[in-house]
């Protein structure tokens, strides 16, 4: 489960041409029903705030004029809709849709920056479309046949994988060639910091310096540098957490060993769906100079034990149970879970975030017999 950390992982599109000094925001709702009032949202510490407000013309028509420092991401908001666009400071920007459309469609124009993020959400939404028809047929066969469910959902499951890995290779692919506009920074935060890690510390790399005083795009710089502390190859940080018993665990207590530092809590359903694996690899490997060190988020010492027995996780745990904010969990700068680092008897970080055959294909390479 993700700890949110990106404001961008959201529907978006864009557009540009007024005043040198700012841009403006004009457009038209139809079937706005009873929502009168437009917001225009603007970034701030990365969330989204009302900057300005106005109210539709008896033709649904509205505008906003805004003086900027630089190029950045805003949101034209009415009703329960949403429309990002990216502006900037002589843009003209232009914004159509229908209030009632559950997909929140919509047409915009203006500027370079537009035309790539509208050619952005066109490939992705390609995409979209296949997994949206992979989805209706699973859903159809199951209804069909409900006591097939897991045979069908394995069957399925590689089809789908397939796509989304293709999905994702073109997403990577969209931002590495329009690392000038902010529409291929928007792309890239749509790929997962966990299964993307070492991309995203290049694609920051690369774009360091190109949106000076831009803060989203600062903040992301920032949490690739962090990410690169803890990156593969890299000694693994030492902590002392209390144990679940209440006694100090230190990372150096396992040196010599392989040791699996599996970061999950109770609440966490991915966690919990992953610890029938996580139990098998400890008891096929426990043999061969492995083992784990669960690192609970849990705030609640009685769940988080709870979940240990049920589970049947016979390992060493340790917790802050502080939720995301322990010191441990930001050293090692866990932003979902479950998140996994396997660490070499040296101290040094050789893999992360393996999961299921993945890891037992790891292990079984790297392990001594």
């Amino acid at each position: 489960m993700k700890k949110v950390w990106s404001w961008l992982l959201a529907a978006a599109t864009i557009t540009a041409c007024g005043t040198s000094d700012s841009f403006t925001v004009t457009g038209k709702f139809v079937n706005p029903g009873d929502n009168k009032k437009v917001f225009l949202y603007g970034l701030n510490d990365g969330q989204m705030i009302p900057i300005d407000s106005t109210v539709l013309s008896a033709s649904g028509e509205f505008k906003f004029t805004r003086r900027v420092t630089g190029a950045d991401f805003y949101r034209v908001g009415a009703g329960n809709s949403e429309y990002m666009f990216i502006a900037k400071n002589g843009d003209d920007v232009s914004l159509d849709a229908d209030l009632t459309d559950p997909q929140q469609n919509y047409k915009i124009e203006g500027g370079e920056d537009i035309d790539k993020l509208t050619e952005f959400n066109k490939l992705r939404g390609e995409f979209g479309k296949k997994l949206a028809a992979i989805q209706q047929r699973f859903e159809a066969e199951v209804e069909a046949n409900p006591a097939q469910r897991s045979v069908i959902y394995q069957r399925i499951q590689p089809e789908y994988r397939s796509i989304e890995a293709a999905m994702h290779a073109a997403v990577l692919k969209f931002a590495n060639d329009n690392k000038a506009s902010l529409a291929g920074f928007y792309a890239a935060n749509t790929l997962s910091p966990i299964e993307y890690e070492s991309e995203l510390i290049k694609f920051s790399d690369a774009i360091k310096g190109k949106f000076a005083g831009n803060a989203a795009v600062e903040k992301f710089n920032k949490q690739m540098d962090g990410l690169k502390t803890v990156s593969v190859g890299q000694p693994a940080p030492a902590f002392t957490l209390p144990s679940i018993d209440n006694k100090p665990v230190s990372l150096s207590d396992f040196k010599g060993k392989y040791v699996l530092i599996d970061f999950w809590a109770s609440w966490c359903q991915p966690c919990r769906q992953e610890n029938p694996n996580i139990v098998r690899m400890y008891n096929k490997f426990k043999g061969n100079n492995f083992t784990i060190l669960g690192i609970s988020l849990d705030t609640d010492a009685a769940a988080w034990k709870q979940a240990i027995a049920a589970d049947d996780l016979t390992w060493t745990h340790a917790g802050e149970l502080k939720d995301f904010n322990g010191p441990t969990v930001e050293k090692y700068r866990v932003q979902a879970i479950p998140t996994s680092y396997l660490v070499d008897p040296s101290g040094k970080i050789i893999a992360k975030n393996l999961r299921a055959e993945a890891l037992d294909t790891f292990l079984t390479k790297t392990l001594p017999k």
